[in-house]
């Protein structure tokens, strides 16, 4: 059974930070692109990270510089990193596996950036 479980997220202020993990079973991890999405109220859903098998990586455009994207292959864990945090990236942020035709979703963690 392939799980896929995010945490970390929560209400921050602007200018904070926040680390989400997302933690994998039922895949072989190493093999998987492993990507971070974010999905605001009305809005659709976006591709914030991703980070590939060789490690490297691609981020959205409003996010580069504040956000990284890491994965520890021997964890099974994939990580994003945020830093300088705005309330414009208030979203509910899902973790995403790909490989060939797999496809896989978590479930969602919110995060709010609010004073």
């Amino acid at each position: 059974q392939v799980q896929l479980v995010e945490s970390g997220g929560g209400l921050v202020q602007p200018g904070g930070s926040l680390r989400l993990s997302c933690a994998t079973s039922g895949i072989s991890f190493g093999a998987y692109t492993m990507a971070w999405y974010r999905q605001a109220p009305g809005k659709q859903r976006e591709l914030v990270a991703r980070i590939v098998r060789n490690g490297n990586t691609n981020y959205l455009d409003s996010v580069k510089g504040r956000f990284t994207i890491s994965r520890d292959n021997a964890k099974n864990t994939v990580y994003l990193q945020m830093n300088s945090l705005k309330p414009e990236d208030t979203a509910v942020y899902f973790c995403n596996a790909e490989f060939l035709n797999y496809d896989y979703w978590g479930q969602g963690t919110q995060v709010t950036v609010s004073s």
